[in-house]
């Protein structure tokens, strides 16, 4: 016992992150979620992460005029742009963009006059950028808006981390996975106030207390993973008030998923409110508190 002990404190030292006098579990699997919990902030300050979004701007058909001068459809951040930097135009054919003249706007490292740009669901939306913005075109529904990021923005100064719960192997559950034959739309709200209509493979029951309950996950076939929005007893106080995320591999050939909720991340609107995040369906609300994984992001709340 007295080996298994010191092998146990070895490693936690031995890791990037001490082990914390509150986590419960194998050093091996507390070592595996502190590395995960490293990565998500390790993301936020990444050029794809949410802390360095500094607006959305929604596009009105015909012709918006962007820039830093307070006349323009389009306001980007005062000092960081030029007063005029050109115009985006939403047709019927889509969005294209044309940069004024004496204007050095970017993409793939080339200056750019004028061009039809890809907007996200595409892939490889087209990416313009200018001193440290840079931006690109989203559709939410039928709207579309130019999503703005500040490599200098003032939320990367000020990250201090993501605070979590304690880790807890009781939180990693052993579930079954029942298919829907054939699979099934869900309705899934959005924070736009929109909802949107996305497949849903099956339900995944698991065991909570002595009590039987159902998340309905989301996934495309060629995704590697399930994905679940859910709500629970923590959100608003502890947790985000807008639900959190959680993904875990597809079932094994015997039905069997596990999930793991001291993997549970928060949203991207929980750290910025120029994000469009979805929120928990119905269904997917769980009427118990889960004390795992993200905790509330403060600097993030609006």
């Amino acid at each position: 016992m007295r080996t298994q002990l010191h092998s146990a404190v070895l490693l936690c030292l031995l890791t990037m992150t001490a082990c914390s006098n509150s986590d419960r579990g194998e050093p091996e699997y507390i070592a595996s979620i502190q590395k995960w919990q490293q990565q998500r902030e390790a993301y936020q300050l990444s050029e794809k992460g949410w802390l360095n979004l500094a607006g959305l701007f929604w596009l009105e058909p015909g012709e918006n005029s962007f820039g830093s001068g307070k006349d323009n459809a389009i306001v980007f951040p005062e000092g960081k742009a030029p007063e005029f930097m050109g115009t985006f135009t939403l047709s019927d054919s889509g969005v294209s963009v044309v940069i004024a003249d004496g204007v050095t706007v970017l993409h793939n490292d080339k200056p750019v006059h004028a061009l039809p740009l890809r907007y996200d669901l595409m892939g490889n939306p087209t990416v313009l950028t200018y001193g440290s913005l840079a931006w690109f075109i989203i559709k939410r529904g039928d709207k579309f808006a130019v999503r703005l990021r500040d490599f200098s923005n003032e939320a990367l100064t000020n990250f201090a981390g993501i605070e979590t719960f304690p880790i807890d192997t009781l939180w990693r559950i052993t579930a079954r996975f029942e298919p829907y034959d054939p699979p099934k739309k869900i309705t899934v709200p959005t924070i736009l106030g929109t909802t949107i209509e996305q497949n849903c493979p099956g339900v995944v029951v698991f065991e909570w207390q002595g009590e039987e309950y159902r998340l309905e996950p989301t996934s495309e076939p060629e995704d590697e993973e399930l994905f679940v929005i859910f709500a629970d007893k923590t959100n608003g106080k502890e947790t985000y008030g807008g639900g959190r995320f959680i993904e875990f591999p597809w079932p094994d050939s015997s039905g069997t998923v596990v999930i793991d909720f001291n993997k549970a991340y928060n949203p991207p609107c929980a750290f910025t409110v120029f994000a469009t995040c979805p929120l928990p369906p119905d269904q997917n609300k769980l009427p118990f508190r889960v004390t795992a994984g993200e905790k509330r992001y403060a600097a993030g709340e609006h």
